[in-house]
C-alpha cells in the first residue's frame, strides 16, 4: 500500500470501510514503535525499564481519559471492544445475582453481538432475564420504552451510543436519566463514537463505556473500559493484579501507548474531523440518492455518525454489490465486520422495520480521514454501474418497471 487510503500506483484501490477498522496513523505507529524493544520492560516490574513502561502506560491512561472527559482512574485498558463489553455485562450480572439485587438485564434489538451473545449466554446458563427492546425506523431507542420495560428485578441497562451499521446516535442522556430515576446501572457500547463525536462520561453520567483504539486510528487489539469510581463489581480476568488487581494480564504496551496517542489526536482533531466527514458523507449520499432510484437511507439523517453511509437498493442482494465493487478497487461492507461471514440479513435493518429481500440488498459506505473528494467522485462513477448491472438481472426490478409503464 502506497498510503492510509489503500492505493497503489497499479491499481485504483479505495477504502471505504473506516467503520469496521481504521488504518494506524504515522503519528501514532511513530510513538508506538520504541516500546517494541528500547522500552520492552513489564510494567509491574520494579526496576528502570518497568518504571518507563508504567510511566507510558499512565501517560496513556491519561489520554485516553481525556477523550471521554473522565478521571484517569475510571481508564481500565482491555483488549478491544468486545472485551469491554463482556466485562461490562458479565461483571455487573454475576455480581448484582450473587448479592440478591435482580437479574433482569435491558439492552436493545440493534446492539452489536459482543453485548446480544454475551446477554444470550447469560440467559441460557445463568437464569438472567434479558429485554431486547424495539427501536423504531431510524435504529432509536425510546425513552419511553425504556422506562416501560423497566422491573422490581431491573440491574443493568445496556444501550450502544452510535449504531455500527446504520450510524444512528442513540438519546444517551435521556435514557441514562431514566436509569438514575430508578437507580439502575447504565452501560453504554461506545466503540464507534468515542473518539469520532464527543463522548462525555461527566455530562451524560453513564457507569460504564466500552471503547476500542482501532476505530479511531491506532492499532487493532486494544480497547477499554471506564468504571465510574467506586463501582465495584466482578472482575473478568483473573491472574494478577496489573490494572489495579480488576484486569489481569501483562499489558499491552506498544499497543496501550498507541491507543492513548491516537486518542489525543482524535481529540484534537474532534471538529475538523466532524465537520469533513459530514461533508464528504452527504456528498455521498445525496449522489446516490440522485443517481439510483429504488434507494432508501438507512439509519437518522440528523442523528448520525459523521463518516457513516449505510443504503438499501432494492431488488439485488448486498453480496453482489460488493463483490463488483470490490472488483472495481472499492472497499464496502454489508453491515458489521463482525458477522461478515453470515449469509442472514442484518438484525439491525430487521429491527427498523426493513422486509428481508430488501435487508439483503444493503451496503455501508463509511468515510474516514483519509477519504478524498476524488474517491466519492469515483464511487459516484462507479456505483450507479454496478446496481444497474445487478438489477438488469433481477425479475423483481423487471416486474417493478412493468408495474410502473416503464
Amino acid at each position: 500500500m502506497a498510503n492510509g487510503r489503500g492505493k497503489t500506483m497499479e491499481n485504483k484501490r479505495i477504502y471505504m470501510d473506516y467503520s469496521a477498522t481504521t488504518p494506524v496513523k504515522k503519528e501514532v505507529l511513530d510513538e508506538m514503535l520504541p516500546y517494541f524493544n528500547e522500552g520492552f520492560g513489564n510494567a509491574s516490574s520494579f526496576y528502570s525499564y518497568g518504571h518507563e513502561a508504567k510511566e507510558a502506560l499512565e501517560l496513556a491512561r491519561t489520554r485516553v481519559a481525556a477523550l471521554i472527559n473522565a478521571e484517569p482512574n475510571e481508564i481500565y485498558f482491555t483488549a478491544g471492544g468486545s472485551e469491554s463489553d463482556n466485562w461490562a455485562i458479565k461483571g455487573v450480572a454475576f455480581d448484582l445475582q450473587r448479592k440478591g439485587k435482580g437479574n433482569h438485564i435491558i439492552t436493545s434489538k440493534i446492539e452489536h453481538h459482543a453485548i446480544l451473545h454475551t446477554c444470550e449466554y447469560l440467559e441460557k446458563n445463568f437464569g438472567f432475564e434479558v429485554t431486547y427492546l424495539d427501536v423504531d425506523e431510524e435504529g432509536k431507542v425510546s425513552p419511553e420504552a425504556l422506562e416501560n420495560a423497566i422491573k422490581d428485578n431491573t440491574i443493568l441497562i445496556s444501550i450502544m451510543f452510535a449504531n455500527n451499521e446504520i450510524g444512528t446516535v442513540e438519546p444517551i442522556k435521556e435514557l441514562v436519566e431514566v436509569a438514575k430515576k430508578h437507580k439502575i446501572l447504565f452501560h453504554t457500547d461506545a466503540v464507534q463514537a468515542a473518539g469520532n463525536i464527543p463522548v462525555d462520561v461527566k455530562e451524560l453520567g453513564v457507569d460504564m463505556v466500552s471503547m476500542s483504539s482501532h476505530k479511531i486510528y491506532g492499532p487493532k487489539g486494544v480497547g477499554a473500559l471506564f468504571i465510574r469510581r467506586g463501582l465495584r463489581f466482578d472482575n473478568l480476568v483473573h491472574g494478577g493484579a496489573q490494572e489495579k488487581r480488576r484486569r489481569a494480564g501483562t499489558e499491552n504496551i506498544p499497543a496501550i501507548v498507541g491507543y492513548g496517542k491516537a486518542a489525543e489526536l482524535a481529540k484534537a482533531n474532534m471538529d475538523n474531523h466532524i465537520k469533513e466527514l459530514t461533508r464528504l458523507r452527504n456528498k455521498l449520499i445525496e449522489g446516490v440518492k440522485e443517481r439510483i432510484p429504488y434507494t432508501r437511507i438507512n439509519g437518522s439523517l440528523e442523528d448520525r455518525l459523521p463518516g457513516n453511509a449505510n443504503f438499501a437498493f432494492k431488488f439485488i442482494e448486498g453480496e453482489g454489490i460488493l463483490l463488483l465493487l470490490n472488483h472495481a478497487g472499492i472497499s464496502g461492507s454489508s453491515g458489521s465486520a463482525c458477522t461478515s461471514g453470515s449469509l442472514d440479513p442484518s438484525h439491525v435493518l430487521l429491527a427498523i422495520g426493513l422486509p428481508h429481500e430488501i435487508a439483503h440488498g444493503s451496503l455501508r459506505l463509511t468515510v474516514g480521514d483519509f477519504t478524498t473528494d476524488e474517491d466519492i467522485d469515483y464511487i459516484l462513477e462507479v456505483l450507479p454501474k454496478v446496481i444497474e448491472r445487478l438489477r438488469s438481472m433481477s425479475p423483481l426490478y423487471e416486474e417493478a418497471l412493468q408495474a410502473e409503464g416503464k
